[in-house]
């Protein structure tokens, strides 16, 4: 097919963003913004999950005709980026950016690149065992020297300034570029028809559109990543907001901030394949179990909870004891291998327990004790397991549930599109995995086999059966010993 030199060709825009900064809501708002404008347009993305597997992608096309001239004819658009063939490239983090110009989607004689000047580290950058950070300066340069137009400028910062998120400023920077011919009022509506924070939203519209257009003075320094409290009330909508800070809170307290900013990039990657129509349910279900899912409850936190001062004020108001009356409090307790393992580095960790599972010892080999907490002695062995917070996340049992996480989330983005009442299902496959010590194996064991033998196939490219999996996920909760599962899978 031969293309003529004035034909009108798609605008094309290509956005990466790590998962949980609202590049999904970015891309929604382009679409809802052309449409408005009666120009064709078309999207598709490839979503990551938070930055364990990199950024998410989203590519657009939009046709700067209006419908109404086009005599019923319809253009052809690709649903892949090409390398030369860019536009406007978005990058929410210079590294993003600096990926995109690797790759040769940043080209001089036509690209203008929009991006964040502010890091946020890769894993690769963290675990280096020597100063393993990327040079900032060099990706700037190339930057400037491959864009036809480099705007670049710390937008976390202005982000955080103004009390909003990212991808709103973003938006802003787009419409400002002046590559797509979209009124300002068209993107104003989109944001408002979304219905996600929509105050905080229109503000980052207004500050990226004047930072493109020259009229807002950038950001001097970087900035530290907005708080999670803030990400909320920017990132996500009223029917999930809700629950994203219950989980935030409880993260927090159960680990930290950092962790609690890991719940709600690993909600935005839902977020960013689920479905206003549907009320956002299958965000609303994972924030719930995702939360409770990444507060386990191990060894450290059992300890944590047994010497809080509230436990001991609720202890003496069940037993009705008045205030000179003292109160003997004795905790049972049933240490065992796994619990040993638990604790350990990863590597040390899955090898005694392997172990105890082949010689058949996992649940045998168990110590019971008597701790009296209400003494000095018995208390401060507690205290002390309960400080090992800050070692939990180089557990073996914190890597094990890290990753089963990851693989749950995975499914759930992979599948949503194609089956969302499956999703929502495998959303409250969750539910299994609750309590500590055997009832939680039991659990574990459960979740897996219900996974390997409904979910994966249809990973696989089998069936979604919703029918199937609920009624497993009943049987598993209504029998935790499995015969009702085993029933429910083979029947």
């Amino acid at each position: 097919m031969t293309i003529l030199e004035n034909e009108p060709r798609p605008v094309t825009i290509l956005i990466g963003a790590l998962g949980g900064e609202g590049g999904g809501l970015l891309t929604n708002w382009l679409v809802a913004a052309a449409a408005a404008a009666d120009l064709p347009v078309q999207s598709t993305s490839i979503p990551g999950v938070a930055q364990r597997t990199g950024a998410t992608t989203y590519y657009l096309e939009v046709f700067p005709t209006e419908t109404a001239e086009l005599n019923g004819k319809t253009p052809v658009m690709s649903l892949y980026p090409g390398p030369g063939n860019m536009d406007v490239v978005v990058a929410s983090e210079l590294l993003e950016a600096g990926r995109a110009i690797e790759n040769g989607f940043v080209s001089p004689d036509r690209t203008t690149l929009i991006a964040s000047s502010h890091r946020i580290y890769a894993i690769a950058e963290k675990s280096a065992m020597g100063d393993g950070v990327h040079d900032s300066g060099r990706v700037l340069a190339a930057a400037r020297e491959m864009a036809q137009t480099a705007l670049l400028h710390d937008l976390a910062k202005i982000a955080q300034d103004k009390g909003t998120a990212l991808n709103a400023v973003l938006l802003g920077m787009i419409a400002g570029s002046g590559k797509l011919p979209v009124p300002d009022s068209a993107f104003e509506d989109a944001i408002q028809a979304q219905g996600v924070a929509v105050d905080a939203n229109l503000r980052g519209f207004e500050a990226g559109l004047a930072l493109a257009r020259g009229k807002l003075e950038p950001a001097p320094e970087a900035a530290a990543p907005p708080l999670p409290e803030q990400r909320i009330e920017a990132d996500f909508p009223a029917p999930v907001a809700e629950f994203a800070a219950h989980g935030v809170s409880r993260l927090a307290d159960y680990q930290d901030i950092r962790y609690a900013r890991l719940f709600l990039e690993r909600l935005g990657g839902i977020l960013a394949v689920d479905r206003a129509q549907k009320d956002w349910l299958l965000t609303r279900e994972v924030a719930r179990f995702l939360a409770l899912w990444m507060s386990y409850e191990d060894v450290i936190r059992v300890a944590d909870l047994k010497t809080r001062a509230d436990r001991y004020d609720r202890v003496r108001g069940e037993v009705g004891a008045k205030a000179d009356e003292p109160v003997r409090v004795t905790e049972f307790l049933k240490p065992g291998v796994e619990e040993v393992a638990s604790l350990l580095p990863p590597g040390l960790g899955a090898a005694l327990s392997g172990w105890a599972e082949r010689r058949g010892l996992t649940q045998k080999l168990h110590v019971a004790r008597r701790v009296r907490t209400d003494t000095i002695h018995g208390f401060l062995q507690l205290w002390l397991l309960a400080k090992l917070r800050f070692w939990r996340r180089r557990t073996y049992r914190f890597d094990v549930e890290q990753a089963m996480i990851e693989k749950w989330l995975r499914a759930l983005i992979t599948i949503a599109p194609k089956d969302y009442a499956f999703a929502v299902e495998l959303a409250e496959c969750a539910n299994l995995l609750k309590g500590y010590g055997e009832t939680h194996a039991r659990g574990h064991g459960n979740f897996e086999r219900v996974f390997d033998m409904i979910v994966t196939p249809a990973l696989e490219g089998g069936k979604t059966d919703t029918a199937r999996l609920r009624a497993a996920r009943e049987a598993a909760l209504a029998d935790p010993e499995g015969a009702a599962l085993g029933q429910a899978l083979t029947g």
